[in-house]
């Protein structure tokens, strides 16, 4: 079941200071950010091992989960939310504002062979 947590942030008249520290529950093998996105629906799999953490830093997205018991939709729309995503989460990302930028920090390195492309029935 993916969990939504809050980023501790820090704003003052200079601007804000969002922190990611021990928060997210693996080690950070992999970071890789999406943006520029059309009307495109991006991920659309699970994982074998893989846990992520999404945080849109920019503008706004929507994650899309089904984990094979409960369907759920996250909006990621302020740069301290983030969403972990377990391997059983089926997730897809659309609904991609113009500025939107997406990080992803994944608990592993990328390896095809992690990747399952059929959704639930």
């Amino acid at each position: 079941m993916p969990k939504l947590l809050l980023l501790d942030t820090f704003t003052d008249n200079r601007g804000s200071l969002t922190v990611i520290e021990k928060i997210i529950p693996f080690e950070i093998k992999r970071l890789f950010y999406i943006y520029g996105v059309d009307d495109s629906v991006r991920g659309k799999h699970r994982h074998h091992k893989t846990i992520q953490a999404a945080v849109c830093i920019a503008g706004s997205c929507i994650i899309s989960n089904d984990n094979g018991k409960e369907k759920q939709d996250f909006t990621l729309d302020a740069p301290n939310k983030c969403l972990i995503l377990y391997p059983e989460d089926f997730h897809s990302m659309h609904h991609f504002s113009s500025d939107a930028i997406l990080l992803v920090m994944a608990s592993e390195h990328f390896n095809p062979q992690d990747y399952i492309y059929e959704p639930y029935e």
